[in-house]
């Protein structure tokens, strides 16, 4: 499995705000989702509230979201934040890949494979 790596990332608060408050989002079942373009490679942030679960719970949803994130491949040149939403609690991990897959698909963000044409 591969990771996501570091400078993959978004992590300083003021990155995460200035996204929230800068674009539009998009919201999608148990996702809350915000594209900004950028200069450099992708970034992604990912956001579970204190107010859907305790803190074991949330990392193990930020650990799942991780590694739906890290099976694809994407364009360059955009940040992009997901927040979860309460709704999620009620899905399994097939059900969250599907999901952030139609998201990514829909915000144009995954790389086109030249064999599906």
């Amino acid at each position: 499995m591969i990771h996501l790596k570091k400078e993959n990332i978004v992590k300083n608060n003021y990155d995460f705000d200035r996204i929230i408050q800068n674009n539009k989002s998009f919201v999608y079942k148990h996702f809350l989702i915000y594209k900004e373009n950028a200069t450099d490679n992708y970034k992604f942030g990912i956001s579970v509230s204190k107010h859907i679960c305790n803190a074991v719970g949330r990392n193990r949803l930020k650990r799942q979201i991780r590694s739906i994130i890290s099976n694809y491949e994407y364009n360059n040149n955009f940040n992009c934040i997901i927040i979860a939403r309460k709704s999620i609690l009620s899905s399994n991990y097939n059900e969250m890949k599907e999901q952030l897959e139609f998201c990514f698909k829909k915000l144009n963000l995954l790389k086109e494979n030249k064999n599906e044409k």
